[in-house]
């Protein structure tokens, strides 16, 4: 099938994600509304009758002083992955992109397309570690592979595209390894008798020590941002400004009523723990959060984490992604926390494709790699 790229509108994009029942959050038109620093796009893939079939947020970041941009897709675009079986068919979906993309200006394009190629289940990790058997996710066997998104791999490869591990020139993207929690089929019960003991216990704990949580509207984002401040400071973090959060939550919730959320949880009036929470379709996120560093033995972050999956199983998601976590297994890697604290929740490990770049002006493309190192 032969398709082009073109602009669309916010409205096409929206149907075309609800159409698929999910997508990552950084693919939705508000999301450009959201980095105001980016000049952003929505572009979609059509068929030969006009049909949109695939769609993508795109991000233009200009390099200094020449009117030539980074395309940036973050967690995207959103594609029927699954039908790239050969050359043939992943050229007839980058190359209409790539073309349009530079009409547009883009001296490089940077994407991250949701796919899952391997799993590794809570047991499975709580294993290695305990045994000492493997210190990276990678050395360790996944409980699930995809054999399908690897030969997208392969082919992305094979057409010129620089996978993740050559592309540390740029800034910080999205997360290649995620921790999620699926929802789908399971009652709360059975997603609470999942969880390890120890989360249990504290659940349970913060509930009896009289820990509140609630969902707070975008009058509280200052107490957040303020708790936000804090744990910024004791984890040695550069915070973003209470605007940005203030942004953020007009520009999902005024695409949507029910994509943003804001939870606190107090005790005695005093705000204990804080977190932002991101809902596209069937996918819920824990995006941001924030903590006090005293009266940590109530528990509230276990207990705000337990009312977020709550929410997202009553609005009907299938999954619970927590998001980012590193590769290591190792106990004496700063890293490790991220993974230990999740692994709680039973869940399981995703690895995804991670982000590819791909050079139409290589020297430019070199350059903005420089330009950002010295950031």
């Amino acid at each position: 099938m032969s398709l082009t790229v073109r602009t669309i509108t916010a409205d096409e994009h929206l149907a075309f994600v609800a159409s698929r029942g999910s997508a990552s959050f950084l693919q939705v038109p508000s999301w450009g509304q959201v980095k105001k620093e980016w000049r952003s796009e929505s572009i979609g893939w059509c068929d030969p009758d006009g049909k949109v079939v695939g769609a993508g947020l795109v991000l233009y970041r200009q390099i200094p002083k020449v009117k030539r941009y980074l395309a940036y897709l973050p967690e995207g675009p959103v594609l029927a992955w699954e039908n790239v079986i050969d050359a043939a068919s992943l050229k007839a979906l980058l190359d209409p992109m790539v073309a349009h993309l530079k009409a547009e200006g883009a001296f490089g394009v940077r994407m991250g397309p949701l796919v899952a190629t391997r799993r590794w289940g809570s047991e499975t990790i709580k294993a290695a570690v305990k045994d000492g058997q493997a210190t990276k996710l990678q050395a360790l066997t996944p409980d699930a592979v995809d054999p399908a998104a690897q030969k997208v791999a392969d082919l992305m490869r094979a057409a010129g595209w620089i996978p993740p591990s050559a592309a540390a020139g740029f800034a910080a993207g999205q997360p290649q390894y995620v921790f999620q929690v699926p929802l789908g089929g399971r009652s709360l019960e059975e997603l609470l008798a999942g969880f390890n003991q120890q989360w249990r216990r504290n659940i349970k704990k913060a509930e009896k020590a009289g820990v509140e949580v609630t969902v707070g509207t975008e009058a509280d984002l200052a107490d957040f941002h303020a708790l936000y401040t804090h744990t910024a400071e004791r984890d040695h973090f550069t915070p973003r400004p209470l605007s940005y959060f203030q942004t953020m939550m007009r520009a999902l919730a005024g695409e949507d009523p029910d994509r943003f959320r804001l939870f606190l949880a107090n005790h005695e009036g005093e705000l204990l723990a804080s977190t932002i929470w991101i809902r596209v379709g069937g996918h819920a996120w824990y995006s941001y959060g924030a903590s006090a560093s005293h009266k940590r033995e109530l528990q509230p972050s276990n207990a705000i984490q337990w009312r977020m999956i709550t929410e997202a199983h009553a609005a009907g998601a299938t999954v619970y992604d927590l998001r980012g976590i590193t590769d290591t297994l190792d106990p004496a890697d700063a890293h490790f926390g991220l993974i230990q604290f999740k692994l709680g929740t039973g869940g399981e490990a995703v690895e995804y494709l991670g982000e590819w770049d791909l050079p139409i002006n290589g020297l430019l493309f070199k350059a903005f790699q420089l330009y950002l190192a010295k950031r």
